[in-house]
């Protein structure tokens, strides 16, 4: 991995850090020496003491954990003013988090499409929003979203979850262009299959099937992932907005 000098001591929030591919980037961030911040539903202490143990373990420069859920305003509200007023502005943020409830359009019910609708989608904006008044006051702000090649390219069964994720780009590309002036920046990165717990759930059969579906013949990892997502939160890619970032093995060209 890279090593970006600028991330030491940045004040990155990620959401969804307690496993799989948004663990992998905060355990990447904490190597780099961030101040990594991340989020965890009440109830959940004991998960958040666990992932900030982890972070501090691999050099974080300081770990803080903030109880919100990406549907619950006031608390996401409450949470970043509480952290400003204690550490100053967020710097950098990772809209990670996500849901899927995966099923045929025939048996969609609303109440499935507003939860996929809801946290991808409506989190990641108003999260953002919540934190952009502390980013007029920062420098070198890089926000990251994490859309999906499913929302370039839809998929079967995913309906809900192509439509939070390619309305996640959209979003990007606005936030791109109405923070540009300010030196923020906000780019878009659009997994293909990577390796997760999802995936060590599959059938030898279906591994197969996918990964002959991908021309570089392999499943992507979490750290190709973070490696990507820290390059972008550093000033090495200073001169990149409003990007969409396909990280898919050649999946979809």
């Amino acid at each position: 991995m890279a090593t970006y000098n600028d991330l030491k001591n940045k004040k990155v929030l990620i959401t969804g850090a307690s496993r799989g591919i948004g663990l992998d980037i905060a355990k990447s961030l904490a190597s780099q020496g961030a101040h990594v911040i991340f989020n965890y539903r009440e109830g959940k202490e004991d998960v958040a003491k666990e992932v900030e143990s982890q972070l501090k373990a691999l050099g974080a420069s300081n770990v803080t954990g903030l109880m919100f859920d990406l549907n619950n305003e006031e608390q996401m509200k409450t949470a970043v003013n509480d952290f400003v007023k204690e550490f100053g502005p967020v710097e950098g943020l990772v809209n990670n988090a996500g849901v899927s409830k995966d099923t045929l359009l025939l048996r969609t019910r609303k109440a499935d499409l507003d939860a996929v609708i809801d946290t991808n989608l409506k989190g990641a904006i108003m999260l953002t929003s919540i934190c952009s008044r502390g980013f007029l006051k920062a420098e070198n702000v890089s926000i990251v979203n994490m859309s999906s090649v499913v929302g370039l390219m839809g998929n079967v069964s995913q309906t809900a979850y192509a439509a939070s994720k390619a309305g996640l780009i959209g979003a990007t590309k606005s936030i791109a262009k109405e923070l540009a002036s300010r030196n923020i920046r906000c780019n878009a990165i659009c997994p293909g299959f990577i390796e997760t717990d999802m995936t060590d759930a599959l059938e030898e059969k279906a591994k197969e099937a996918y990964i002959a579906s991908i021309p570089t013949s392999r499943f992507g990892s979490t750290e190709d992932v973070s490696n990507l997502v820290c390059f972008l939160l550093s000033q090495a890619s200073g001169y990149i907005t409003g990007e969409v970032i396909k990280i898919d093995g050649g999946l979809y060209i």
